[in-house]
């Protein structure tokens, strides 16, 4: 399985980081090995001067397609969850300057934290209210009708690059409110009212 994250995905995100808004999607893969284990701490790198959490909402694809047609995009998953994009935001904009890939900023091992996953039935995808909160502290609140690309354009999208396997999954994005984590906080990530993960720091 592979991980398809897409960056600048939501308007204010892309104004805090003060980054270019793009005519379309931004996309960047991890590695299997960036999913951090269910249940287990995630661990600062050593060599990490600060690293950074972004909350999305992800899809869990469910069959093999290329070159979908954003129509029958919803065929393609029946799950949603929710997951965290650790960056090293330092390490990133290093790499930015130098024209440079992002992979050691968001593709080192447990980059990735992926919680439950629920039907997608159970919401509306086009207004589905998500946060995340450190040690109780809400941090990020997002909504998916802020998106700048919707869930099954994004699946089209991809799916002219990438062929998309069972079990693939798409990081669609954060909203603003992005910032470091530090050792000992607690995450803690909701889909409405659901909490979808909670993981500690160390």
């Amino acid at each position: 399985m592979k991980i398809i994250c897409i960056g600048r995905n939501y308007a204010k995100h892309i104004a805090e980081l003060q980054n270019e808004r793009p005519t379309e999607p931004v996309i960047f893969l991890k590695p299997d090995s960036a999913i951090l284990a269910n249940k287990m701490p995630f661990f600062i790198p050593d060599w990490s001067n600060g690293i950074h959490y972004e909350v999305e909402i992800l899809v869990k694809i469910n069959r093999v397609g290329k070159y979908i047609d954003a129509k029958f995009a919803s065929k393609y998953y029946n799950e949603i969850g929710l997951g965290v994009d650790l960056t090293d935001r330092e390490l990133q904009s290093k790499l930015k300057e130098k024209g440079l890939p992002w992979e050691k900023a968001k593709a080192f091992d447990g980059s990735a934290i992926i919680g439950n996953f629920y039907d997608k039935s159970e919401f509306d995808l086009e207004n589905l209210n998500f946060s995340l909160q450190i040690n109780e502290n809400l941090v990020q609140n997002g909504n998916t009708k802020a998106m700048l690309w919707k869930i099954d354009e994004l699946i089209a999208y991809v799916s002219q690059y990438f062929t998309l396997k069972k079990g693939d999954i798409i990081f669609t994005g954060t909203p603003q409110g992005v910032g470091q984590v530090f050792e000992n906080d607690i995450l803690t990530g909701f889909i409405e009212s659901k909490e979808a993960f909670s993981v500690k720091i160390k």
